[in-house]
């Protein structure tokens, strides 16, 4: 019977190694994907067996100890599956005949959310309710009595409450009941069952917490209607903003490489424009600038033009809401300033950050001051010495419509000015 048991208990390990295989096999880019499936739980408390005790064998109404461990897998915020083990220790009651024995089991149960699939969202963020239930497989062990171990089968089913105690712990309560099937001695070790078929009846109750795994902010147990709908509105309205073309060269901004380029020059299907011989001027513009200026020395007209765009804010590296980590698409400006201080080594320039209006003044200063210092170290990285580059933080850029979401883009930036 021990092989028997071993070979079930592998048989629930390689069935739920292959649930978590297909859910990650063949799990899509979804909405789904934007919470944590895996959680571990740890319970303890008491049990009590109902039924299959001999005549005369008790354990009191809560007998200690009962532990369970288990590992759980949420394909959804509704449904999800968890491999645990439990254990119990069986003890007489004051005044009644010794005995001492144990059971342990493995089992293998489907989980259904009940908070989410009643909308508990809707009240309250912080309860929760999860219903579970399966098989598995079991055994009783004592020294007394008959001396050896049981091997059974079982059904199991529970109740389990939940309080967020934060994003990665929950506080829960249990309550379990357990039936075998095919028991053949009772609970106490002392006696035969009557019948062998489903004569024992175990209750479990325990208290434990629940520990969330995953780079996710929030696991599925507390992920509502409400939420996936707000992620939807999100995902939308990202299309949407990306659709923008804010520069108005025919490349929307979501495939944009270079989303500040200057009006009416060419660019490639990338959004970038086109400099053939990496001057960090655009070929359409120097170009231009060769036939209207006449040259009184090598590039000298391209280059005063150059400074120009650049003093006058057209050269720009530009900043997401509340970072002072430079967007990747904005680092050609830096790459426009490095261009012109290396064929210009007399030069120097200021480095000149902007916030939007939006936290306080103080607040947007400092982080104007670490938007300019960050733009200085890929510089300074390019090859640009560190004594050519002064930083200014200028902090609010007042001059559009703080409440447009799209006017801060602009303003949120560092610009230059060369001398």
């Amino acid at each position: 019977m021990k092989k028997k048991l071993v070979s079930a208990s592998l048989l629930l390990l390689s069935f739920a190694a292959g649930a978590q295989n297909m859910a990650t096999t063949s799990a899509k880019p979804s909405m789904d994907q934007e919470f944590n499936k895996w959680s571990i739980e740890l319970n303890g408390g008491v049990n009590k067996p109902t039924r299959a005790m001999t005549p005369g064998y008790t354990t009191e109404s809560a007998n200690f100890f009962h532990g369970d461990l288990g590992v759980r897998y949420m394909f959804s915020p509704k449904f999800g599956l968890k491999l645990d083990v439990g254990y119990d220790q069986f003890k007489e009651k004051k005044n009644t005949p010794d005995f001492e024995s144990r059971y342990v089991r493995a089992s293998l149960q489907g989980v259904v959310n009940v908070g989410r699939a009643l909308n508990f969202e809707t009240w309250t963020n912080t309860i929760g309710l999860l219903a579970h239930g399966g098989f598995g497989v079991s055994q009783i062990s004592t020294e007394t009595g008959f001396g050896g171990q049981d091997y059974m089968a079982h059904g199991i089913a529970g109740l389990t409450g939940q309080i967020k105690l934060s994003n990665r712990v929950a506080l829960t309560g249990d309550l379990t009941g357990i039936v075998n099937g095919r028991q053949n001695w009772n609970f106490d070790g002392m006696g035969n069952t009557t019948t062998g078929s489903f004569d024992g009846v175990l209750l479990n109750a325990s208290v434990g917490l629940t520990f969330y795994l995953g780079k996710h902010e929030r696991h599925a147990d507390w992920v509502g209607e409400e939420d996936r709908i707000s992620e939807l509105e999100r995902r939308v309205d990202l299309v949407e903003t990306g659709l923008i073309d804010s520069d108005k060269d025919g490349v929307a901004d979501l495939y944009d490489l270079e989303p500040n380029t200057i009006a009416g020059v060419a660019v490639n299907t990338k959004g970038q424009s086109i400099d053939t011989n990496q001057n960090g001027v655009p070929d359409e513009l120097e170009s231009y600038l060769d036939k209207t200026y006449e040259k009184k020395g090598a590039g000298t007209a391209t280059n005063n033009t150059v400074e120009e765009l650049i003093n006058g804010g057209y050269v720009n590296v530009y900043f997401d809401f509340n970072s002072s980590k430079p967007t990747n698409a904005s680092l050609s400006g830096v790459d426009f300033l490095v261009k012109y201080l290396k064929n210009n080594p007399g030069k120097s320039a200021d480095i000149i950050g902007y916030a939007d209006e939006i936290g306080s003044s103080s607040y947007n200063t400092e982080l104007s001051r670490k938007r300019a210092e960050a733009v200085k170290k890929v510089a300074v990285n390019a090859g640009i010495d560190a004594s050519r580059l002064n930083v200014i933080a200028n902090g609010e850029d007042t001059s559009v419509n703080k409440n447009s979401k799209e006017a801060r883009q602009i303003v949120r930036r560092v610009t230059f000015q060369v001398k």
